[in-house]
């Protein structure tokens, strides 16, 4: 039986999403496999045991130190959502500890973590998206250029971070500046985008060597003003509906899109595609390698509307890393 660490927690505001994401990534993957959950905060890395100990992981080589002997890993599962899993800072880590990992390689984690950088990326190649701008702390402000840009409304978004933190819609010209102040508590850069009225949707992309899951599209209804925290993580505040009610025509075009963001990106294990529709025609908005695998979370919701058993889903990206 295969020894299998799932890391979880990180350094961002999405930690308890992250350790209930390893929770059940655990529990799915408990019949299969050997498996400890390993969290990782700042210089922090250990596991917990039943007893409430707590056993520390040698950085020297990823081993977990329990009673003075080495448990070594055959491959590690990311389930961290934001730094430093999904920004390509364990990836490198671990490419030179030379132990497999099942998400995205460390380039393609930084790539696609980066918002705008991402969007520039894939803009090359005629995905479809809306005009955004970034900006940086120490740069100084324009907003007559920016809105002139953008228009109004507009998103302001930390430019690397995930589930919407620090995310405001701003509908008036005077709301942008303190929008601004807000994403900047999460990140050094921000980016503005102009405002999509449309439908959001997001679909799921499986590959391994051997097989490839295009997975049913889901579609967002949020309560709230958009898709913020609240709204994805508290019951009662979005209809998610999997699969999608749409047209046919538009259900293959944004899997044909996810299928062909995955490949431009190189991307490897689970990913979620994420976009709005207006008038039948998918807008790019981004792209998560580290998507959320709760209860709440879309890419579950998915696999069961596939049919496909969350054990099956997680071990295959596992096996894929010894074909």
């Amino acid at each position: 039986m295969r020894t299998i660490a799932i890391v979880a927690g990180g350094d961002s505001p999405e930690f308890k999403i992250s350790v209930k994401s390893a929770s059940e990534v655990g529990k799915a993957l408990s019949n299969r496999y050997k498996v400890y959950i390993i969290m990782i905060r700042g210089t922090e890395w250990y596991w917990e045991d039943q007893k409430g100990r707590y056993h520390k992981i040698d950085k020297n080589d990823f081993t977990l130190v329990v009673d003075d002997f080495h448990i070594r890993f055959d491959a590690v599962f990311i389930a961290i959502h934001g730094t430093p899993g999904e920004n390509g800072l364990l990836q490198g880590y671990f490419d030179m500890m030379q132990i497999p990992y099942t998400s995205c390689r460390a380039f393609c984690s930084a790539l696609t973590f980066n918002k705008q950088a991402c969007k520039w990326f894939l803009r090359e190649y005629g995905i479809p998206m809306a005009d955004s701008v970034l900006i940086r702390k120490e740069e100084k402000l324009d907003p007559v250029a920016i809105t002139k840009r953008t228009g109004i409304p507009c998103f302001v978004k930390p430019n690397d971070s995930g589930s919407s933190f620090g995310v405001t819609k701003v509908k008036k010209k005077e709301e942008l500046l303190p929008a601004i102040a807000t994403a900047f508590r999460e990140s050094d850069e921000v980016m503005i985008e102009a405002c999509m009225n449309g439908r959001e949707v997001a679909c799921g992309i499986v590959k391994t060597k051997s097989r490839t899951y295009v997975l049913p599209v889901t579609e967002i209804i949020s309560k709230n003003e958009f898709f913020d925290y609240e709204a994805k993580y508290t019951s009662g505040k979005s209809d998610e509906v999997t699969p999608a009610n749409l047209p046919v025509t538009v259900t293959d075009e944004i899997q044909r899109l996810s299928f062909r963001i995955y490949d431009l990106l190189g991307c490897k294990g689970i990913v979620r595609v994420d976009f709005i529709v207006i008038k039948e025609q998918p807008y790019f908005l981004e792209i998560n390698t580290v998507p959320g695998m709760t209860d709440e979370s879309l890419i579950p919701k998915q696999a069961k509307a596939a049919g496909i058993p969350l054990d099956e889903l997680y071990s295959m990206v596992i096996e894929d890393l010894f074909e």
